[in-house]
C-alpha cells in the first residue's frame, strides 16, 4: 500500500484532533462541578454519544450496510482502551496514566512488525526517541524508564496496549466508510465501560443524583456533537489512512496542549522542562511524518 496521497493534511489533521484532547480535562471539570464526580462523567459520556449516533446506525442497518457492530474486536479495543485511560485516573496519578497510556507508539510498532509484518528503519528509532523522551521530560522522569507501581498503573498501560491493538485493527479490516469505526467505539466502548465500572464501583464515587444527570444532559449532547464525537472521527479513521505507528507518534500532541492549556488556565508550571519535552514531541511527529515509508506492506489480516 503506497503513502496516502493526502499523507501530510491527515496528519496534521490528526495532530490537530489529538491536540484538542488536551484540553479535555476542562469539560471534565465542568462535569465534576456538575455533579458528575468519579467515572460518571466518562460513562455519560459514552452513553450519550452511543444514543445520538445510534438512529443512524439503525438507519444504515435497514439499509444492509455497516454500522460498526460487524466489528466487536475493533471496538472493544479501541473503546476498552479508552475507557481503562480514563478509569486509570481515579486510581493513580495524572502524570503516571498519561505516561503508562502514551507508551503506544511503542506497541503500535511491535504490533506493525508482528501482525502487518512491517520493516522499521532508523526514522521509526529517531521518531520513537524523541517522542517519548520529550514525554518523560515533560513529566519529569529524569530519563528514568517507567514502571508501574499501582493498579492505576497496570490499567493506564494496559490501556494503552489495547488501542494500540485497536488501532492495528483499524489498518486491515474493512469498513463501510467511518462511521462503522465511530459507532463501534462509542457501542462497545459503553458496554466495556459498564462491565469496568462494575469492576471499579468503590472508585467511581457515590452515584450523581437525577437532578445532576438531568442538569448536565444538554452539555453532554454539545459536548458529543461538537467536540467528543468529530475528533473521534479523525482520530480513529487516520490509521485507516496513514498507518497506526505514525498515528501513535502524532497522538502525542495531546501532551503538548494539556501542558500549555494547563498552564495558562491553572496555576500549573511551565518553564524549560515543558518547553523541551514538547519541542522534543513536536521534531519526533515532524520526523514520523516526513520520513515515514513512500510505501507500506499491503494489509494482512489480523
Amino acid at each position: 500500500m503506497q503513502r496516502h496521497p493526502h499523507h501530510y493534511k491527515i496528519s496534521i489533521a490528526l495532530a490537530i484532533s489529538a491536540g484538542a484532547w488536551g484540553i479535555y480535562w476542562l469539560p471534565q471539570r465542568i462535569l465534576e462541578d456538575g455533579g458528575l464526580t468519579g467515572g460518571w462523567g466518562t460513562i455519560s459520556q459514552m452513553i450519550i454519544g452511543t444514543l445520538i449516533l445510534l438512529p443512524i446506525a439503525i438507519w444504515r442497518l435497514s439499509k444492509r450496510k455497516g454500522t460498526g457492530l460487524e466489528h466487536p474486536a475493533m471496538g472493544i479495543l479501541i473503546g476498552g482502551g479508552f475507557i481503562l485511560y480514563a478509569l486509570s485516573f481515579l486510581l493513580t496519578d495524572v502524570v503516571r496514566a498519561l505516561i503508562m497510556f502514551y507508551m503506544t507508539p511503542v506497541w503500535t510498532t511491535i504490533f506493525e512488525i508482528i501482525f502487518l509484518k512491517k520493516k522499521h528503519g532508523w526514522q521509526r528509532i529517531l521518531s520513537l526517541s524523541l517522542a517519548l523522551g520529550g514525554l518523560w521530560v515533560v513529566f519529569g522522569q529524569g530519563g528514568k524508564i517507567p514502571l508501574p507501581v499501582n493498579a492505576g498503573d497496570w490499567i493506564a498501560l494496559l490501556g494503552g496496549v489495547m488501542f494500540a491493538g485497536g488501532m492495528i485493527r483499524l489498518e486491515v479490516i474493512k469498513t463501510d466508510g467511518v462511521f462503522p469505526i465511530i459507532f463501534g467505539f462509542f457501542f462497545y466502548g459503553t458496554l466495556f465501560n459498564i462491565v469496568a465500572g462494575f469492576l471499579l464501583v468503590d472508585y467511581l464515587g457515590p452515584v450523581p443524583t437525577r437532578d445532576a444527570f438531568v442538569g448536565m444532559t444538554t452539555f453532554l449532547i454539545l459536548l458529543s456533537i461538537f467536540y467528543f464525537i468529530p475528533t473521534g472521527i479523525v482520530i480513529l479513521w487516520a490509521p485507516t489512512q496513514i498507518g497506526a505507528g505514525i498515528c501513535s507518534i502524532l497522538f502525542l500532541s495531546e501532551i503538548i496542549v494539556g501542558a500549555v492549556s494547563s498552564s495558562i488556565l491553572t496555576d500549573e508550571p511551565f518553564g524549560w522542562r515543558q518547553v523541551t519535552g514538547c519541542s522534543l514531541i513536536v521534531i519526533g511527529g515532524i520526523v514520523a511524518v516526513v520520513l515515514s515509508p513512500k510505501e507500506n506492506v499491503s494489509k494482512q489480516s489480523v
